[in-house]
């Protein structure tokens, strides 16, 4: 008989098989930790018992107005108290949990809701204009609009569609949970933008998120009641998973609407922060910041950076201000971070103007990833050293479930059994890797994704463009930023101002080039433009 048959009475049971998910995470601190602080914002102060029952009005709530499990419910906010409480609350009705990036313009939003179908939006008033007029072009009617308002940040209600507090009257804070039945069951779907104009769905699983966060409070070296400020925006990746991760450990989430050197010095100084991920433009911040915004503090500071390689000679420059910087990686496929540059305590016997270099590799598989590797076209492992360029592979439970409604797309990024990044890297023969460069033509710009065929095909819509590229040009604040190479039709005339007011006009401001060139463009005999000779130019501008 084998051990897996029934025959031997080790079949699952309720008593022992609970499906993972991170809902389970503030039940626990409900009872552990009730009277401990959960989230902070400005004067709004909440205990775990409070954020629970808060989590479970908006759970009930939803569930009277009609959402059933299965359905999504979509988020256009900041990092505020009411994007934490839709983290656990959306999922705990049964719901998949839709967090919109705010900065993307409405017919992107737009798309998003008819592709997603979610039938309530919870929006800030500061994007309301966005988020209705988004709405408005939906063909099926688009979601039901619940106003998140913020008037202690000068964003009063408008009056115009019922409020979040109104919304959590409705809901019954004794109401059960529906918690998932399988822990494969759909939690969260993100939209990242691709090489294409259009995003794509990912798809996260309850097993994979509950995972995510138990891994990161190893790697991230974490004890109990941590101080964790919310700079990462929470429609990334949720977050990284760190909110779904603080009840963990009974920590507390700091809210932060607007990320300025300002804010991070007063939560760190004021607040005893102790934990932030950002990308590394926070990092330039806090080493530029002005003296007036420097305060003083006593604890380290623990910091998860992604996005873009930090340059070393920022990591040098900000630990000595007292924070020390893990190099993280990953994507919105991969529920955010899953390596991390591991530091080797062999290490410590090297030059101080060496170690930088060191923690800025993207590193090695975090503990919930089975591998993270590179392989070369034929997905055969590269040779680890250093030089040999491949593409980064991962195989774990922190991969998404797949692209929602695209079979095609999910095949061909799982395509030989490991999830395909599209960057590009090199390994070191200790196993870290370096990201070399990056497929696809993707900018990172101040921790956003830019698809340059996007920003392309905007301009080409100008009736003077006859040709255009766009390239990231290197940028101390924003990391790099789109940088346009354009090719006149014969004759015809356009001025750098024009060519960014008309990007402008129909992208979102973190895509709309910053610098535009006009010449005409390399390619080779059969007409392909060679944007690794605009690259350099980019460089140089």
């Amino acid at each position: 008989m084998g051990w897996m048959t029934d025959e031997t009475g080790l079949e699952k049971r309720e008593a022992n098989y609970v499906p993972l998910t991170p809902l389970s995470h503030l039940n626990r601190a409900r009872e552990v930790f009730a009277d401990r602080e959960a989230i902070v914002y400005g004067n709004i102060r909440q205990t775990y018992a409070e954020y629970h029952a808060r989590v479970t009005r908006l759970a009930s709530a939803l569930s009277k107005r009609g959402v059933a499990s299965g359905d999504v419910v979509a988020t256009a906010l900041p990092n505020l108290p009411a994007q934490a409480e839709a983290h656990f609350g959306v999922p705990a009705c049964g719901a998949v949990l839709n967090t919109i990036n705010t900065r993307l313009d409405s017919s992107t939003v737009t798309y998003i809701f008819e592709h997603g179908g979610a039938k309530v939006i919870l929006c800030d008033t500061q994007f309301l204009p966005m988020v209705e007029a988004s709405k408005a072009a939906c063909a099926g009617g688009g979601p039901e609009i619940i106003e998140v308002p913020d008037a202690q940040a000068g964003y009063p209600a408008t009056g115009r569609h019922p409020t979040y507090e109104q919304l959590l009257e409705d809901g019954d804070p004794d109401a059960p949970w529906q918690m998932p039945q399988d822990e494969w069951e759909s939690l969260a779907l993100n939209y990242t933008s691709g090489t294409t104009g259009r995003p794509k769905g990912v798809v996260y699983h309850h097993r994979g998120a509950y995972l995510m966060t138990m891994g990161t409070v190893v790697s991230w070296r974490m004890q109990l009641f941590p101080k964790f400020l919310a700079i990462v925006p929470l429609f990334h990746c949720n977050g990284w998973n760190h909110t779904w991760m603080m009840p963990v450990l009974g920590g507390t989430v700091h809210c932060c609407r607007d990320v300025t050197a300002d804010a991070i010095y007063t939560a760190v100084a004021e607040e005893g922060v102790t934990h932030f991920g950002g990308a590394p433009i926070v990092l330039n911040m806090l080493v530029n910041a002005s003296d007036t915004a420097r305060k003083p503090f006593d604890q380290q500071v623990e910091v998860f950076t992604a996005g873009a390689p930090p340059a070393p000679a920022t990591l040098q420059k900000i630990e000595t201000l007292g924070f020390n910087v893990t190099q993280v990686y990953g994507l919105t496929e991969t529920y955010g971070h899953v390596t991390e540059s591991l530091w080797n305590p062999d290490w410590d016997a090297q030059p101080d103007d060496a170690k930088p270099a060191l923690k800025a590799r993207q590193g090695v598989a975090m503990p919930m990833m089975e591998y993270v590797t590179v392989v070369d076209a034929q997905n055969t492992q590269v040779p680890m050293d250093a030089s040999a360029q491949g593409e980064i592979v991962m195989r774990g439970n922190a991969v998404m479930k797949g692209y929602y409604k695209n079979p095609a797309a999910t095949q061909e990024a799982f395509e030989g059994g490991h999830f395909h990044s599209g960057d590009i890297a090199v390994q070191h023969p200790d196993g870290h890797i370096q990201i070399a460069d990056r497929a696809k033509d993707i900018i990172i710009s101040g921790g956003e994704n830019v698809s340059s065929v996007e920003v392309e095909g905007v301009l080409m819509s100008h009736p003077a463009v006859s040709l255009c590229a766009v390239v990231a040009k290197p940028d101390d604040k924003w990391g790099e930023v789109p940088c346009a190479f354009i090719e006149l039709k014969a004759g015809a005339k356009a001025t750098q101002e024009e060519m960014i007011a008309h990007a402008r006009a129909h992208l979102a401001g973190f895509k709309t080039p910053k610098a535009i060139v006009f010449q005409e463009l390399p390619k080779t005999s059969t007409g392909k433009i060679q944007k690794f000779e605009l690259r350099d130019v980019a460089k140089a501008l």
